[in-house]
């Protein structure tokens, strides 16, 4: 499986990372109260980004070797999407994340992919 991305608060990753383990699922919401931890195949990552995180500062992107992911990976199709997206079912050990990168939003609040964040 290629690598897998995602997007949370640069503060969020800083903690988790410090922890040893990443919880949060997606904005705003635990994995707990989920059950999984959100992610995106690389074309993903930008319209999800400009749907769920339009204009928010301070992001990182998240790039995880999903090889290296001790939790359980599951590709499930999102209603309405007529993709699949890739869901950690368990917490994301930090040491899955090979790079951490920088994503602003450019001027008009949208996304664009950084920088070595590969391609599916």
């Amino acid at each position: 499986m290629s690598r897998l991305y995602h997007v949370t608060a640069a503060a969020d990753w800083a903690a988790a990372s410090a922890a040893g383990e990443y919880r949060l699922s997606t904005r705003g919401k635990t994995l707990e109260e989920v059950g999984f931890i959100h992610s995106s195949h690389a074309h993903q990552v930008v319209p999800v980004a400009d749907a769920f995180y339009r204009g928010l500062p301070d992001l990182v992107l998240l790039v995880i070797d999903p090889d290296a992911v001790r939790a359980e990976i599951r590709e499930e199709p999102v209603p309405g999407t007529g993709e699949r997206f890739p869901h950690i079912y368990g917490a994301l050990n930090a040491d899955a994340v090979v790079a951490v990168l920088p994503f602003p939003p450019g001027p008009d609040g949208r996304f664009t992919l950084p920088a070595g964040a590969g391609a599916d």
